[in-house]
């Protein structure tokens, strides 16, 4: 799961206020005030990143428009039945794969944990939830690589699986016990939110002869091709610009070379700096190109990817704040594993 479905409420509002177009209406001006023979690079550097993406950008929205309209993001539901160890590692696999945003899933854990389905196992999925799906492995390989996208990949099962199994083998701890607020109420900026039962029923994977399904289908690529287009633009004219202004002596002596300081560093800068899993492809593509290490662009990515907005609120609206401490110290931990491995095969 990752934030990949977002749709907004504009009925108080004829002119939307959006604000990747803000920000990067902002960062144009500014370059144009300061540098001005440097805007016309920086535009002709970002539409030519967007048209190399594209085929990648079309394939993401593909995909989730058909997985949205098939309804399979109700197979999530079965990874949550049967054995304690067996619930761990499907919940960290469909975590990681799921194609909803993390708002959407709010409902869904909620009865689950009301309903007693351990936390270990939620864990697990919240923590491989944003990291990766579909669309984002694609955009991730298209950018990065397939190595890279695919390596994210099994970071991010990894993740899911030393959180679930960390919590089961300390389920008994003051730490974990009674996890659940008394009253657990969403909040965040998607409409998606609104969703008042947990995910239910079965795919229906040839959608296209239910008028219905494919209202779904159109609604849900148009609105991710809307999202994908701005968030990646603003991220690769941000890209532009870290390329021409920031030296690249300063990045490779700040996150290159081989040791764990980078590593460690990547992780605890890519908590605050993250705007979502798409758009900080660019923005570690970029700071690859200038020096930074392959661990610390894995840390970078995946402690940016847990603790970034949409995942972190659909945690905190529902468990204590131990439970979301724990949640954050898992992806930290994890996160620099998961670099180090990185380092030592990249």
């Amino acid at each position: 799961m990752a934030e990949t479905t977002h749709s907004h409420d504009h009925s108080h509002s004829r002119l939307p206020v959006d604000g990747a177009w803000i920000a990067l209406s902002v960062l144009l001006a500014t370059v144009a005030l300061f540098d001005l023979y440097a805007l016309w690079p920086t535009i002709r550097f970002t539409g030519g990143a967007i048209v190399s993406t594209a085929p990648f950008i079309a394939f993401a929205v593909l995909a989730i428009g058909y997985l949205k309209a098939t309804g399979a993001e109700t197979l999530v539901a079965r990874a949550f039945e049967g054995r304690k160890t067996r619930m761990i590692v499907l919940a960290a696999m469909m975590g990681g794969l799921a194609p909803f945003c993390s708002c959407e899933v709010i409902p869904f854990i909620a009865a689950l944990l009301a309903l007693g389905a351990p936390l270990s196992a939620v864990m697990a999925f919240w923590l491989a939830s944003p990291l990766m799906d579909p669309a984002m492995f694609a955009i991730t390989a298209g950018t990065l690589g397939f190595g890279f996208a695919a390596a994210k990949t099994a970071a991010a099962i990894g993740l899911g699986l030393l959180g679930g199994f960390g919590t089961m083998a300390f389920a008994a701890t003051p730490v974990f016990r009674d996890p659940l607020r008394k009253k657990p109420a969403p909040a965040c900026g998607s409409s998606c939110c609104g969703t008042e039962k947990p995910m239910s029923g079965k795919p229906v994977w040839r959608f296209w002869s239910d008028p219905d399904r494919r209202d779904t289908f159109r609604s849900a690529a148009t609105e991710n091709a809307v999202f994908l287009l701005k968030w990646l633009t603003l991220a690769y004219a941000v890209e532009a610009v870290m390329i021409r202004y920031i030296p690249a002596d300063w990045i490779a002596g700040v996150l290159g070379g081989s040791g764990i300081g980078p590593i460690v560093l990547g992780a605890l800068v890519g908590a605050p700096a993250y705007l979502n899993g798409y758009a900080a492809v660019p923005l570690v593509d970029a700071l690859l190109e200038q020096g930074m290490s392959k661990g610390a662009a894995m840390s970078f990515m995946l402690a940016g990817g847990v603790s970034c907005i949409p995942a972190a609120i659909a945690v905190w609206a529902l468990v204590k704040p131990r439970i979301f401490a724990a949640y954050l110290g898992y992806a930290f931990v994890g996160s620099i594993i998961a670099g180090l491995v990185w380092q030592a095969i990249a």
